[in-house]
């Protein structure tokens, strides 16, 4: 449990902005403060149990905790709508969080070699191999993604007096952009940081990712039993890589021109509903991210993808220039990890034209 006495001592209830940050090891509910209802400040901070604690604090709060509830629900919901391939991975389960992940730089995992295979024998006295998997150290950075946004002292007052809410069209496009980032980096458009002997890759950029050539669409009737070839193609690539599925087919937009339109002349089903009929594809989506007619296929489990996070989006608070300015940060650090064995063997499939 947390000892508010010790937090006072520390400077984590009190103090610069940054130093409060530090003090209480990182927790980003040190620099969310607001009024409660009795007037006084207070922060929200998580226990070592994992719950969540409010405590007054000497620091001076200029939100109301409605103000903050809206500024959230506004940058979550304008977040989630750019995170497609993120939140599919998060509602799969593939995920590895890192408490406090503000107080760690990067994560070391290891990749391992399989062993040779058993063997039969009438008595059991024949001897099978004598091997054990070799492992290798990875790093993983951690980076911070952020983007900044702000109020005057005058814009909030004139909220409370005006008694309309904050208005947090600014604080949308602050979520929006990290969110947009986050999925970026996921999918592999973006270069990755490099740190700590370790970068970040996603599905498109990751070294270990199978290439495949796509077959350029042309004509709907064509389009059709081509892709359907070529999807299974992919999935062959990712069998013959020894990962065996369920797998994600993602599309560029490109695709949607001919995904709804009947498979063959005068068929009952759609290109889409064929192609989502193969043996262990789970779903077919389109990426905006995903350019040209790209596509990806990527086998849903843990040793092969899953989001690392170290802090789901959230909003900082800090005052400036006498405090006339409150300065906001929407930030996070979600970084995804895509994996291969020690062989460099992954179920990742990137078809371009």
């Amino acid at each position: 449990m947390l000892n508010t006495n010790l937090l006072m001592q520390s400077g984590a209830l009190s103090g610069e902005p940054l130093d409060r940050l530090l003090a209480a090891n990182g927790d980003p509910g040190v620099l969310r403060p607001y009024i409660g209802n009795d007037g006084y400040s207070y922060i929200t901070m998580q226990q070592s149990d994992g719950s969540f604690k409010a405590f007054r604090v000497n620091t001076h709060a200029t939100l109301r905790k409605d103000d903050w509830k809206l500024l959230d629900d506004a940058i979550v919901k304008a977040a989630v709508e750019r995170l497609s391939l993120v939140t599919d991975l998060r509602a799969a389960g593939l995920t590895f969080t890192i408490p406090q992940g503000m107080g760690k730089t990067v994560l070391e995992t290891e990749t391992m070699t399989d062993v040779n295979d058993a063997v039969t024998s009438m008595d059991g006295l024949r001897e099978s191999p004598d091997d054990r998997p070799e492992f290798e150290l990875t790093n993983l950075p951690l980076p911070i993604t952020h983007k900044d946004f702000m109020f005057s002292a005058r814009q909030i007052l004139c909220s409370r007096n005006g008694g309309s809410p904050l208005d947090t069209t600014t604080a949308e496009l602050a979520g929006r952009k990290v969110a947009e980032k986050i999925e970026r980096l996921t999918l592999g458009r973006d270069t990755g940081t490099v740190f700590g002997g370790g970068t970040v890759a996603g599905l498109i950029n990751f070294t270990s990712t199978i290439g495949y050539t796509l077959t350029t669409p042309v004509g709907a009737t064509a389009v059709g039993t081509q892709l359907l070839a070529d999807v299974l193609a992919m999935r062959a690539a990712s069998v013959a890589a020894f990962h065996y599925g369920p797998w994600m087919l993602y599309v560029s937009p490109n695709w949607d021109t001919y995904l709804d339109q009947d498979f063959k002349a005068a068929s009952d089903k759609s290109i889409r509903e064929r192609v989502k009929s193969i043996s262990g594809l789970i779903d077919i989506k389109t990426l905006d991210f995903l350019q040209s007619y790209d596509i990806v296929l990527v086998q849903m489990t843990s040793d092969i993808i899953r989001m690392v996070i170290g802090m789901d989006i959230t909003t900082l608070q800090w005052d400036t220039k006498g405090g006339m300015q409150k300065n906001f940060k929407v930030m996070a650090i979600m970084v995804p990890q895509c994996r291969s064995d020690i062989n460099g063997n992954t179920g990742i499939v990137y078809g371009q034209i």
